[in-house]
């Protein structure tokens, strides 16, 4: 039996392909979860549906793709919230042994229902802005049991909800208290048995790393980086977010998929990303809710060609929220990015930022039917909206989201 042909028709597109173009009378078909056709509604070729949609003239997008977030923990972190709120800065309560290690001995403490029933929520408040793929990110457990009871987690989150998640290894995201003193040994641990042990599970699709003083060092995310090269896992890094080690420059030499923060960056690194054809996410809520000053070299960025791409970075810590949207909103007011590079930001470089640059996050021929239907009169009201989300229904492998009310 033939997969189902379905023309969707009467609709204002924005594909998000390379060319960015906006079709002002557009219309594409689908053959089961891909793309067939796209293009203006009059030059659509002799076909018989098996159904047809009439979108009414509403704008259409790619699903939204959110590539940076933490979204699998236990717990909060409202009090460091409030002590910052009085003056102390992130480092500062690092240092003194909260920040990231407060999460773990939350996540550490919970079990795998209970880290699926607190990230539920915060996965159905993506999905329902229109995130079609999302990636997850280990890195509050810190032990090999408790960073898999966090990647199996995020694994059934995808098979439980309508979304695409990619998984991401970041046991480099602290050093654990047990291994105080004794960085390298830890990172020895990583690298040459967890990494190895998690991929062969299927749990891993990329490997991070956070390079800043207060975390792993270059040399430390090298030998990881080098580590997973053997296994032929992906990498990616937090960089540059309080401080500039180099960490960008290492990660494009490595061909990194992303490089995620850049406060620090300049020119060399803008270059050097482009270069490699590694995507800079920028993490707007943090940069808020941490109070920062310093933005991401966004003309820098934009002068060398490198892919922005912007997510939401979901987390306990420095950015406690689940709307891209809202990411969108704080990227083109606080980073200057413009309303047409915040929605590359989240559909096609966001797919570049984890690899899935050749079948998500574009209308095109050949691309996941993922897409979302919105009620705008401009696609520029994605990145103008704060509080209020207009989509109207999403799609997923060309099939209409009915869960949990994702229609009109």
């Amino acid at each position: 039996m033939s997969a189902v042909l379905k023309l969707w028709r009467n609709a204002q597109l924005a594909t998000c392909d390379a060319a960015a173009r906006r079709l002002t009378h557009g219309a594409f078909t689908t053959r089961g979860g891909r793309i067939e056709w796209v293009g203006e509604e009059q030059s659509l070729p002799a076909v018989t549906p098996d159904e047809t949609h009439d979108l009414g003239g509403a704008w259409v997008t790619p699903g939204l793709i959110d590539c940076h977030t933490h979204l699998v923990f236990a717990g909060t972190r409202a009090g460091e919230y409030a002590e910052r709120l009085r003056g102390r800065t992130y480092e500062d309560i690092a240092r003194a042994g909260g920040g990231i290690v407060s999460s773990v001995r939350a996540v550490r403490e919970a079990s795998e229902q209970q880290l699926f029933d607190e990230s539920a929520p915060r996965l159905a408040a993506l999905i329902a802005e229109g995130v079609t793929t999302l990636e997850i990110k280990s890195g509050y457990g810190l032990t090999l049991a408790d960073e898999a009871k966090m990647l199996r987690v995020a694994r059934h989150l995808g098979r439980a909800f309508p979304v695409t998640v990619r998984t991401t290894l970041l046991a480099a995201h602290t050093l654990p208290p047990e291994y105080r003193g004794r960085g390298e040994d830890y990172i020895d641990a990583v690298a040459h048995e967890w990494l190895p042990e998690l991929a062969a599970q299927g749990l891993v699709d990329a490997v991070d790393v956070f390079c800043e003083s207060i975390a792993f060092s270059l040399a430390q995310a090298e030998r990881l980086f080098a580590a997973a090269r053997a296994l032929g896992v992906p990498v990616k890094m937090h960089a540059e977010q309080l401080s500039n080690l180099g960490g960008s420059l290492l990660a494009a030499r490595y061909g990194a998929l992303s490089c995620d923060h850049l406060e620090f960056a300049g020119e060399a690194e803008a270059e050097a990303l482009a270069g490699a054809g590694t995507a800079a996410v920028l993490l707007p809520v943090a940069f808020y809710c941490l109070a920062a000053t310093r933005r991401p070299p966004v003309a820098a960025l934009r002068a060398a060609g490198t892919a922005i791409a912007v997510a939401s970075d979901c987390n306990p810590g420095s950015a406690p929220g689940a709307s891209l949207l809202l990411a969108m909103s704080m990227a083109t007011r606080l980073f200057g990015l413009t309303a047409e590079e915040a929605l590359l930001g989240v559909t096609r470089h966001a797919a570049q930022a984890l690899g899935l640059q050749h079948e998500r996050g574009c209308l095109a021929a050949g691309y996941a039917a993922d897409f979302v239907v919105w009620n705008v009169r401009s696609v520029e009201e994605l990145g103008y909206w704060i509080g209020f989300n207009p989509r109207r229904t999403v799609v997923r492998a060309a099939e209409v989201l009915r869960w949990p009310n994702l229609t009109s």
